[in-house]
């Protein structure tokens, strides 16, 4: 039995979202740095449904590449960083779930403080916020493409999100939706556990690209673009995958607007 966010990540959300409250956008360092488009298509979102955005620009790090490497006292200092730099804000919304995960979960491990773990649970993955808290179930998106979904560990596992992005993808207009195979398996990414253990890394990976091709997908959607940075990179590198782009679920319901 899937668990529910509440159960998996308690989350600080009450009282309600009320219209008009900012909303603090988390932009992971490697979106900022490989993917800026995602966090462009957060933002639209966000603002198409009357939501102000605010970017504390001294944000860096969630601290999860150290935390999941042993590294707790080198975590330390950057989870203290990124809870100063967003005290202040009432909702913080991150289009990663791992990110989301690391903050939710993890921060208090490191630190059980209630200063350290409150700001981790107002931390929210991009499309539980949407379909959660903002009550949106269409946001309006055309994509005439066949989509299938990779349902990475940390959203599934630790925040409960498997329903939000599927409600969201379901209600894209000229999108088929094709279910992956073992939709629930691990990628192989796991972060540095893809440098630490290439092997069985690969391995995993080469499973869940044989479980995309089966679909006859298009695109494969994620709603973290590390794993897909793991999957997109093995794909390129297979024949019969070649054809497949992965995309970040943000990109997809942001289009078709114009």
């Amino acid at each position: 039995m899937i668990q529910s966010a509440q159960q998996t990540a308690p989350r600080q959300d009450d009282a309600p979202y009320r219209p008009g409250e900012p909303v603090a956008l988390f932009i992971p360092c490697y979106i900022d740095q490989f993917y800026p488009s995602i966090g462009r298509a957060c933002a639209k979102l966000l603002e198409k449904f009357g939501v102000p955005t605010v970017f504390p620009d001294r944000q860096t790090c969630c601290g999860q590449p150290a935390f999941n490497s042993g590294y707790w006292d080198e975590t330390r200092p950057v989870i203290e960083h990124f809870c100063k730099t967003f005290a202040d804000q009432r909702w913080i919304v991150c289009p990663s779930a791992s990110c989301t995960a690391m903050a939710r979960v993890f921060f208090g491990h490191v630190d059980p403080s209630a200063e350290i773990v409150g700001v981790g649970r107002r931390v929210f993955e991009l499309t539980e916020f949407l379909v959660d808290v903002l009550r949106v179930n269409d946001c309006g998106a055309t994509f005439p493409h066949k989509v299938t979904m990779h349902s990475g560990c940390h959203g599934r596992r630790e925040l409960g999100i498997v329903e939000q992005p599927l409600t969201l993808l379901k209600n894209v207009r000229g999108l088929t939706y094709e279910l992956l195979p073992n939709i629930e398996e691990c990628c192989g990414f796991g972060g540095t556990f893809s440098v630490k253990m290439p092997g069985t890394s690969l391995a995993m990976g080469r499973t869940k690209v044989e479980n995309i091709v089966k679909t006859g997908a298009e695109y494969v959607v994620s709603v973290d673009i590390s794993c897909l940075m793991h999957v997109g990179g093995m794909m390129r590198r297979t024949p019969e995958a070649k054809r497949i782009k992965p995309i970040h679920i943000a990109e997809v319901l942001a289009s078709g607007w114009e």
